[in-house]
């Protein structure tokens, strides 16, 4: 069975979950219940907090399974 990268983005930031090396310790939707939700679909939302608070996260995912990048701002 292929199980793959799930991506989510806002526009200051793109968030990779690797399924595959998710420990479901529930971190993340502990910590952070208004970006992460472990009983609503899509279980991600980027837009319901500041990216700075999305990032420090992220840092804290035991497994890795997070990865974040910040997106290239468009110049005009």
């Amino acid at each position: 069975m292929n199980i793959e990268y799930k991506t989510f983005k806002n526009k200051e930031v793109t968030v990779t979950y690797d399924p595959r090396k998710c420990e479901l310790s529930g971190t993340c939707s502990k910590e952070l219940s208004d970006v992460f939700s472990d009983s609503i679909i899509p279980w991600v939302n980027l837009e319901n907090t500041e990216t700075e608070k999305i990032i420090k996260q992220i840092k804290k995912c035991p497994s890795g399974a997070l990865k974040f990048r910040l997106r290239e701002k468009a110049t005009y």
